[in-house]
């Protein structure tokens, strides 16, 4: 593959541009989203809604051409395909449906909604109104997941019947440990990731959550550590550690890991084990430089694919429902203090 001297892939035909509008930079994905849709051939990021005009400001100093809109509904008006969404958690129901009526593709940051009844309304408005519903969960574009998953399907390990895994980061600090932003903390924050690969690899419903959460690391109004316990249809079970547990001096800010155990043998997932150690007297730290293959970039071209050629997306709004849906269960298993059960739309029973 070629590349042009702004880093840009370089194609010699080039149809059907497809036009992206990105809805708030709140969550630091956008970030990397906005830099890769923007290395994409055919594919021109139009115009940046935020109503915080300073944190997008340097991304529309790049480029002139980029419209800012302080109202999102403008952005939806101005002739946009496609929205990618990364607000605050509390708002992704409201602007996914919004953009749905509207005509407008989206690509949801996650978790997908708070619960299963919000959920289930924007995957209904984006099924009316003939547009795609993505959830953004790039982990499955890792290589060392893509893998596992391929072994799993080919019988290596023979049937799953156990996993146990973590999400394990830094405390984000910000309108993340805000509960009326947010929705929850670090339990909601770092369930869904690893959910939607079991959910993806196991193809089995969620049937039973129990799980427990505390703050255990920070000063803060939300959870920063839990463990979160599922029983699949099949008989297979998980553990989760979810937790903001990293400290300031950790080389990197988090980690995917799964051990996935099966009747005939272990598989051992480092998702974003494609890392050099580096060590700076500039930083003072050891850290963690990832060189593998990047993820995001992945996740945004599947989108991209998916709405050029009018097919469905890798990772569906239900997709989103279903990780989201089971962190859902477990603050209401904590609550109670017992497990709880699911039926089949992911709603727990009373």
């Amino acid at each position: 593959m070629k590349w042009d001297r702004k880093g840009r892939d370089v194609v010699t035909e080039l149809t059907n541009v497809v036009k992206i509008g990105m809805i708030s930079f709140a969550h630091g994905h956008a970030a990397g989203f906005y830099r890769q849709l923007r290395r994409l051939p055919g594919v021109t990021v139009v115009g940046i809604a935020d109503e915080n005009h300073a944190r997008v400001e340097p991304y529309l100093q790049e480029d002139a051409e980029i419209r800012y809109f302080a109202d999102y509904r403008e952005l939806l008006s101005s002739g946009c395909d496609a929205v990618v969404i990364c607000s605050e958690n509390v708002h992704h129901a409201e602007l996914t449906i919004s953009a749905a009526e509207a005509g407008k593709h989206v690509l949801c940051e996650k978790p997908l909604g708070l619960n299963v009844e919000e959920m289930e309304q924007m995957v209904a408005a984006c099924e009316k109104n003939g547009v795609r519903l993505m959830t953004a969960f790039p982990c499955r574009f890792l290589p060392a997941v893509v893998q596992a998953k391929a072994a799993i399907d080919r019988g290596e390990i023979g049937e799953v019947v156990a996993v146990k895994g973590s999400n394990r980061g830094t405390m984000p600090g910000g309108w993340f440990i805000d509960p009326a932003l947010s929705g929850g903390g670090a339990l909601l924050d770092h369930s869904v990731h690893v959910m939607d690969l079991l959910n993806w690899m196991l193809d089995s419903p969620v049937t039973e959550v129990y799980a427990e959460a505390a703050t255990l690391f920070h000063e803060i109004p939300v959870d920063d550590a839990g463990i979160l316990h599922v029983k699949f249809a099949n008989g297979a079970f998980a553990s989760i550690d979810t937790s903001w547990s990293r400290t300031k001096s950790f080389p990197y800010w988090g980690d995917v890991t799964m051990e996935i155990v099966g009747t005939n043998g272990l598989l051992t997932v480092d998702a974003f084990g494609q890392k050099s150690e580096v060590y700076s007297d500039e930083r003072m730290k050891a850290q963690w430089s990832h060189w593998g293959d990047d993820m995001n970039r992945s996740l945004v071209q599947a989108f991209i694919d998916a709405i050029r050629s009018n097919r469905e997306v890798p990772i569906t709004g239900k997709d989103g429902l279903r990780s989201a849906a089971v962190a859902a269960a477990a603050y209401e298993s904590i609550r109670r203090g017992e497990p709880v059960t699911l039926d089949e739309s992911g709603r727990v029973k009373a």
